[in-house]
């Protein structure tokens, strides 16, 4: 039998002097390895193509991380640091839109799982790292690349959620590497995790019956060596295939 085909956003990105339609290999990889799914690649060129036209050629969305936040216009607020990338915020919105339409499972992580909260009308705060009330979401600015993902939480899970179920415990230890995060909630969206702090770090819903998951922080780093990690890509592989 074939496999589900899972779409996966892309951003725009500078390679060199031009912009790139660009995810990063982590992503793809690990979804295609523990979901075991085909995949293609979404370009966020709202100019050239709709989401109306994607969504019936394929069987779920992964709406990924990206350094580029989500434009403050979306959910009602001005200024906010950027850098942005409209074309992706367009795209990617109305990608969420038409899936649950279609009734197709929607996944996100880290910018993924802000967008779909604003998609569906919830809002964002912009102090994840800066905030005396939080524990800090980023590590310091002096760390290298690697090191970023080794700054680290717990998190716990909401009782008899996708995710407690899942994994079967009561918590996880996650890493951290955001600057934002939920602000509120968008109505219809069940609370899946919390860091200490209190920030929801996890949600989930059902909208037209098709499953909806999303993590604030990065299964898909290092995800070989995290079967914790592994079990978010294989609830992804699951919702692909209608028994999630």
């Amino acid at each position: 039998m074939s496999r589900p085909v899972l779409g996966v956003i892309a951003c725009n990105r500078m390679v060199g002097s031009e912009v790139a339609q660009a995810v990063m290999n982590r992503y793809i990889r690990a979804a295609m390895t523990y979901a075991d799914v085909a995949a293609l690649i979404i370009p966020s060129l709202p100019d050239l193509m709709t989401a109306a036209e994607v969504a019936p050629r394929i069987d779920g969305i992964l709406l990924t991380g990206s350094p580029s936040n989500v434009a403050t216009r979306h959910y009602g607020e001005e200024g906010g640091d950027g850098p942005f990338d409209d074309g992706r915020d367009e795209i990617a919105m109305s990608m969420v839109d038409r899936m649950i339409d279609a009734r197709k499972p929607v996944f996100g992580i880290c910018r993924g799982f802000q967008e779909i909260n604003v998609a569906l009308g919830g809002t964002l705060r912009r102090d994840t790292s800066a905030s005396d009330a939080l524990i800090r979401h980023h590590a310091p600015d002096d760390v290298d690349f690697d090191a970023m993902f080794d700054h680290r939480h717990p998190v716990e899970l909401a009782d008899g959620g996708m995710l407690s179920t899942a994994y079967a415990k009561g918590a996880l230890d996650v890493n951290s590497v955001h600057f934002q995060g939920i602000g509120t909630l968008a109505d219809g969206l069940t609370v899946e995790a919390r860091a200490p702090d209190g920030l929801i770090e996890a949600y989930s819903a059902r909208p037209n019956g098709a499953p909806l998951l999303a993590v604030q922080w990065h299964p898909e780093w290092g995800t070989e060596n995290d079967t914790d990690s592994q079990t978010y890509f294989h609830l992804l592989g699951k919702a692909l295939r209608g028994n999630l």
